[in-house]
This record gives structure tokens, sequence and C-alpha cells, in this order.
């Protein structure tokens, strides 16, 4: 059998099992393009390879990685929604920091004028202290960003992104006014690490994989992670457990243009699905550490929404956005 009456014949099968509660005619991904708005090497590219890599192996033609970076991946967003519109075998990696660069940009591009496929995985952030600092847990931090916001300096990621938005819900949860919120932004997670270990900061936000290894060998203190639940193998405790009503992941997903007839829709959900229930892309999450967040089709759109609404409101808080 060729290898694309196999590709069709798993997504049918997909579709007709009820994954998406109703059947459709799965269509050929031929010539299958997906795009990663960011420099190669990075977790969105990475994303996009790995996936491609496993949706060829399972009969999908094709398979080419775009690399199109600028502006958070508000470049590759307006390519996807300007130029691939209606485009059936069109997909981009997207994720949380897409999300604040948007509102930070104040781009003409939205998330909600694409077609929402799946988030894929995500990765949860740790907050750190130095283990000389004389903050021991979660609840020190929270007292002392009551007492005085300002006082209180988080080292992490870029301005307006993940790490940023979580020092913010930390802030608005303990009933601090995030207003003050007093957030220095570094380039990379090693910039971040060295304030963080010099005391020039004192807290840091990053993904836990960033700062797993100072973390275990006792170098910093994790008060906390934003899991909404305890992570197996990851001995910290979340914020929510410690009584901050806060959680957060930093989440990776898949998308398609607008502009899909029902058809074209069903198609991509089949595959994705298909995809990540596979055992190649379980692999793929174990070897890359990477967290299994799937959540296809409208409950991932339902998530976008209310993660925007809630991104935007912390970042006005802030005074990012307008």
């Amino acid at each position: 059998m060729k290898r694309r009456h196999v590709f069709v014949s798993l997504f049918a099968m997909a579709l007709a099992t009820g994954c998406f509660g109703m059947a459709a005619p799965a269509l050929a991904l031929d010539d299958l393009r997906i795009i990663a708005p960011a420099k190669p090497g990075g977790g969105w590219d990475q994303t996009a390879r790995s996936l491609s890599e496993v949706m060829a192996a399972m009969g999908a033609k094709g398979g080419t990685v775009e690399n199109v970076p600028g502006a958070g991946g508000t470049v590759g967003l307006a390519q996807l929604i300007d130029q691939e519109k209606g485009k059936g075998n069109v997909l981009m990696v997207n994720g949380l920091v897409m999300m604040g660069a948007i509102l930070t940009n104040k781009s003409p591009v939205t998330l909600d004028m694409t077609t929402p496929i799946a988030r894929l995985t995500g990765e949860y952030e740790v907050i750190v202290v130095p283990a000389a600092s004389e903050l021991k847990t979660v609840n020190d931090l929270v007292a002392k960003l009551k007492a005085d916001p300002g006082a209180v300096a988080f080292g992490g990621g870029s301005a307006g992104g993940t790490d940023h938005i979580l020092a913010g819900l930390i802030a608005k949860a303990a009933g601090a006014d995030v207003a003050k919120l007093n957030y220095v932004p570094f380039s990379g997670g090693g910039e971040a690490l060295a304030a963080v270990m010099g005391g020039h900061v004192v807290a840091g936000i990053s993904g836990y994989g960033e700062w797993a290894g100072q973390i275990k060998s006792g170098e910093l203190r994790a008060l906390a992670i934003s899991s909404p639940e305890r992570q197996a193998g990851i001995d910290i405790a979340t914020l929510k457990e410690q009584g901050v009503d806060v959680d957060l992941a930093n989440w990776r997903a898949i998308i398609a243009p607008p502009g899909l007839d029902d058809a074209q829709k069903n198609a991509l959900l089949g595959a994705v699905d298909a995809a990540v229930k596979s055992d190649a892309w379980k692999k793929v999450l174990t070897e890359k550490n990477w967290t299994d967040l799937y959540l296809p089709g409208d409950d991932f759109g339902k998530l976008v929404a209310a993660e925007n609404a809630r991104t935007t409101e912390i970042l006005k808080g802030i005074g990012l956005v307008q």
C-alpha cells in the first residue's frame, strides 16, 4: 500500500472512532509544511522539527519546517494569517510567549484569527532564591511583596514573557500593587542565573529545566513550582498548596491558518492526534524531558481565550500594555 493511503487510513480511523466527536473525510497531507516562528535551535523550532519527523514517519509527505523569526513569533503569525489562509497543509508552532508578544508589540494579527489545533507540551516555572537567602518559603516572599513590591526584584526572561507574567500573577495573588512590580529582564537563562546567584535580584523565575541542576546541587533554593499539582520526580511544593492561588505553564501548541473548511480542519486534527498518541512522540517527550499537556481542538481554543484574558489583565496591571 502506498504511504499516502496508509496516512489517510490512519487519520480516517482516528476520526471515525470519535476522537473529535464527529466523522469527516480525511485528507492526504501532501507537501506538509510546519512554520517555526523563531530561529533554528530554540524550543519552537525543536517542537516543529520533532512533530514533522513523527508525522513524516506516519506517512505525511513533505514535512518541511520553515523558520520565520521575528517579534516574538508575530512575524510568522502574520504570514500564517495573511499568506496561508485556506491552506490545509500548513501548521505553525506557537505558545504562551507569543501571546505576550502580540500584546506588547501591539500586533495587528492575533491568535483568535487562526484555527486552533492543539496544545502539545509545556514546562512549569520555578521561583528560586540563592541558598543563602533569608527567604525560606514562598510565604516569606509574599510577605515581602506585600510590604514593598518594589523591594522584591525578580529576574527572568524577556519583558512580557512567561517569567514576567508569572511574577505579576504572584504579586496580584499576594495582594501587592502589581503596578510597582520590580522585574529585571535578561536575554538568556545564564544571565538570569548569574544575577540570582550574585544577589543582584531577590528571586529568579524560569522553567524548571533551566535551573534543575543548581536546585539539585543546593546552590539555589526552589520556593515553589507553578504547576497545578506536584510533579513526579520534582520535590518542590506548588504555589497553590502554599496558599498562592496561581498556576501557569509555558505551553507550546500547534495552530493552522484561518479559512479552513471542516474537512481540512478535521484532517489536521486527526493527523496531529494520531501523531501525539504514537510511540514515536512519546519517545520524543521522554528524550527532551517535555511535559505532555495535549489538549486538542475546541478545548484548546477555549484555553487560548482564557489565557489571553489573563495575560492581558496582568500585563495591563504591570504597565506593559495600555
